[in-house]
């Protein structure tokens, strides 16, 4: 069941929102080479104790995770695409990082990632970084009402295999609001003019998720939770919560 959020709401939503893209910059400015992906789940955490917020990630366990989820970031390094569990491993020159982090403020939740390099990046990484952050504008555009949800899908897939890029098939985005992933879900790719109507109060979390390879495949690693693109390839990964409204899309997750 989709629900519908009130101006107040997502008012309310918004104040979440800011202090998930505060963490975010705050991580992002922080990571430097030989700094290790538990400090910057430190980092992150600080923000959140300074806000009064909480981590709907800290604890959150999913049907397909073997163990709750440790942190409060998610810290994917390189070839991990996404649900990079943060530990000691140490930022190397070139690393392309990608956080995704949330925040729950006096009951509702924002969720957003960025991708960025560490030290002297790669074009190609720079790129591929670029090119999440075109597609999770596109989807945005898309996010109006009277267009559907297979409209956000198709933008944002349409940007990224116009740049040669793979989609791993099966995550996207998800409606958001007292809890960190509601219905509907948010496909990186498919038709145009499918899908659930969107409506004003409606609020989704799009997040694109690139394969720099150009294949979709993915693999799971032991820990349960970080999943890999199997060719070894980098990925990249943007997204901000982003509430329907008769104005237009409202971006709630940023600075």
């Amino acid at each position: 069941m989709v629900e519908l959020k009130t101006d107040r709401e997502i008012d309310e939503m918004r104040a979440a929102g800011r202090v998930v893209g505060r963490a975010l910059a705050a991580v992002r400015e922080a990571a430097r080479v030989g700094m290790t992906l538990l400090d910057l789940d430190r980092v992150a955490r600080g923000v959140l104790e300074e806000e009064g917020a909480t981590s709907p990630f800290l604890g959150y366990r999913p049907r397909f995770a073997p163990v709750p989820f440790p942190g409060v970031v998610c810290a994917s390094v390189n070839d991990a695409i996404v649900h990079g569990i943060p530990d000691g491993y140490r930022l190397r020159d070139g690393d392309l990082v990608s956080i995704d982090c949330g925040a729950k403020l006096r009951g509702w939740v924002g969720d957003a990632a960025v991708s960025f390099t560490v030290g002297r990046a790669r074009p190609a990484d720079l790129r591929l970084i670029e090119t999440s952050e075109a597609a999770l504008a596109a989807g945005i555009t898309a996010a109006v009402p009277g267009n559907r949800i297979g409209d956000i899908a198709h933008a944002v897939g349409t940007v990224c295999r116009a740049a040669g890029y793979g989609v791993p098939d099966g995550f996207g985005g998800h409606g958001i609001g007292r809890a960190m992933h509601e219905d509907p879900g948010v496909p990186n790719e498919g038709p145009p003019g499918r899908g659930m109507k969107l409506r004003p109060g409606m609020v989704l979390a799009i997040e694109p998720m690139l394969i720099a390879g150009g294949t979709d495949d993915y693999r799971c690693d032991g820990d349960g939770w970080t999943l890999r693109t199997v060719d070894g390839s980098r990925a990249a990964h943007s997204e901000h919560t982003v509430a329907i409204t008769a104005g237009g899309p409202r971006i709630l997750t940023a600075l």
